[in-house]
């Protein structure tokens, strides 16, 4: 009886697999859309569906050819390689899924017109300003899309950990006061789809990378951020994660094959030791951890060496390029995806937009292994990362020691000279993104003790040096946080950005005292820095710090600017002899901040714990 029952249940389970065999659909296709007129002309398109590999596709539309079809271990999956030639026009054409003759399920696909010409991508560089911020914590402009039904974390302003509502809204309403404050760019922290049970805040557990997640709005509310940025001069910059996605993402139960993450026999986080990547010495073992293992067990491992996988990630990239018109991205983790599928991606971008720019967060104390991924032709191991721009973490962990520390060999401003010493391992220095802290780092006013001299001081060099300033949302009204506390104490909400706040900080009238001359501090230096090309792509010249006592040149042809520190707790002199080859028959400085006229025929005294920034005339 017991082998007639198991025969039984043989049976059925073999005959629901042919049942389900004929259950033929197609639930998704991505990319969702693509455009004619584009430099690299093949396109995948990756088909999830019911047993959707038992059909073949066809295509009969003008300049759209089916090349090839590839099949994965999921029957669910089907990947269509197409060649769209110049002959292609805008328009739908249909994909039809064939069981011999039988057509069992349509898709429309849409092929639309380019928005931009690719020149017209200028992407970023030393001449703007960035302002990043993290949407949640932002601003609140629609509170109707605080919870959404699908999602499953809902929102809690009282849990520093929970979502509280900033939105692509908020962030719209306030673009004025960005450009108010002086900055030409913001960098958003990622803005996709995060449907994540906990911890969905911060988006780096992406689990759709083509959706905006709804609780920020919708891919059009987007679309409408990037055009009334542009609108007022300000470029977009958007934060993509290709090491890894949230282990919510659709296919998370339906794999399309094995390989498609790095797969571990348990669980393997990441060593986070990037230098691994590109250390001569390195043994597999380390590599492998570094390079496989997993970011968070949340956040699983794609694996860029399966072919389907780099064709999925970049032609996200580009989709976002093409649909919204961004001006730039930035790229999470830059060390941990393969480095040469890395560089592939780096090819294709520039050969779409030669003039694009993209940051990557390489988060590392030493300026050579930081080169290393700035695109040089350097690399003892050959490696060409052609990666267009690098964060200079080394220099915002020495601004974070230099003014609180005292000033001896090699403490103090002496932090500062040492990292700018060492931009010979740099093919091009003004392509660095300078920053004194970010949304992964304590706030720059409380490691600097929350005194506002020392954080004048920072965003005085900041806003002079060589390369691309970035400061962190709420640093221009002094908000502070401590790592230490944890993620959610460096990620606070900005004051007024919810409806019913008792203090709205994007007003004058809703800053104190002490906010109000930070904000006015930032936007003078900053909207000066807009309009002045010696900073944008002068030189720079730098003297060794002496009696606490630390300056720089940035110069061209037509002007000079001297900036100047006092790093002692006391007044100090100015021995202007000392840097008479700079000033050289110009007489006087005009203090860009305040108008005070210096004269620079003879030595003059510096308050303590001060900055100066002076234009030569």
């Amino acid at each position: 009886m017991k082998k007639i029952r198991f025969f039984a249940l043989i049976l059925l389970f073999f005959f629901s697999l042919f049942l389900n065999a004929g259950n033929i659909n197609v639930k998704r296709i991505d990319p969702p859309n693509w455009w004619v007129g584009m430099k690299v002309p093949e396109l995948q398109l990756l088909v999830w569906g019911d047993n959707i590999s038992l059909t073949s596709p066809v295509i009969n539309y003008k300049g759209v050819k089916i090349i090839s079809v590839g099949k994965a271990e999921n029957p669910n999956y089907l990947f269509i390689n197409l060649k769209i030639s110049p002959e292609a026009k805008p328009g739908v054409f249909k994909i039809l899924f064939k069981k011999g003759k039988k057509t069992v399920a349509k898709y429309d696909y849409v092929l639309k017109n380019r928005i931009k010409k690719p020149s017209e991508y200028r992407g970023f560089d030393a001449s703007d300003a960035i302002y990043l911020l993290m949407p949640d914590r932002f601003a609140n402009g629609d509170t109707t899309n605080d919870n959404v039904n699908s999602m499953l974390e809902k929102a809690d302003r009282d849990n520093p950990n929970g979502r509280h509502g900033g939105d692509i809204k908020g962030i719209t309403e306030h673009l004025d006061y960005i450009k108010e404050a002086g900055f030409t760019a913001v960098w958003i922290n990622p803005l996709m789809e995060n449907n994540m049970p906990a911890y969905s805040y911060h988006g780096y557990a992406m689990t759709d990378f083509y959706k905006i997640d709804p609780r920020f709005g919708s891919n059009d509310d987007y679309v409408k951020l990037v055009s009334e940025a542009h609108k007022k001069g300000i470029k977009v910059i958007q934060d993509m994660v290709f090491n890894h996605c949230g282990t919510n993402y659709f296919w998370k139960d339906d794999l399309p094959m094995h390989d498609w993450y790095n797969q571990w026999d348990k669980f393997t986080r990441s060593n986070y030791r990037a230098g691994v990547v590109s250390d001569p010495h390195a043994s597999k073992y380390d590599y492998d951890r570094m390079v496989k293992g997993w970011f968070d067990v949340t956040m699983a491992d794609l694996n860029q060496h399966n072919e389907y996988v780099a064709n999925y990630l970049i032609q996200n990239s580009i989709w976002w390029i093409e649909t919204t018109g961004l001006d730039g991205i930035r790229q999470d983790t830059y060390p941990y995806p393969y480095k040469d599928f890395m560089a592939r991606w780096m090819q294709r971008i520039l050969k779409e937009y030669p003039e694009y720019n993209v940051v990557g967060e390489v988060w590392m104390n030493n300026p050579a292994s930081i080169a290393y991924w700035l695109e040089n032709d350097r690399n003892p191991d050959g490696y060409h990362s052609h990666l267009t721009n690098v964060f200079d973490f080394p220099l915002m962990f020495a601004v974070s020691k230099a003014f609180n520390e005292s000033d001896a060999w090699s403490t103090g401003l002496a932090e500062i000279y040492d990292v700018l010493s060492r931009d010979f391992n740099y093919s091009n220095p003004d392509a660095l993104v300078v920053f004194p802290d970010n949304h992964d780092i304590g706030r720059i006013f409380t490691k600097l003790g929350n005194d506002i001299k020392k954080w004048k001081m920072a965003m005085t060099l900041i806003a002079t040096v060589r390369g691309i300033p970035q400061i962190y949302y709420g640093t221009e009204i002094l908000m502070t946080g401590d790592k230490n506390n944890g993620d959610a104490f460096i990620r606070k909400d900005f004051p007024g950005g919810w409806p019913g706040d008792t203090l709205n900080a994007f007003t004058k009238n809703g800053r104190t005292a002490q906010q109000e001359e930070a904000f006015e501090f930032v936007k003078t230096l900053f909207n000066w820095r807009k309009t002045k090309d010696v900073i944008h792509s002068g030189k720079m010249k730098q003297f060794i710090p002496d009696n606490h006592i630390y300056v720089y040149f940035r110069y061209n042809e037509n002007d000079k600017v001297m900036v100047i520190f006092n790093n002692s707790v006391k007044q100090e002199k100015v021995d202007v002899n000392r840097y008479s080859e700079m000033i050289e028959s110009d007489t006087k400085g005009v203090s860009v901040i305040d108008g005070k006229t210096y004269d620079l025929t003879k030595s003059f005294v510096m308050n303590p714990k001060s900055s100066l920034i002076l234009e030569l005339k």
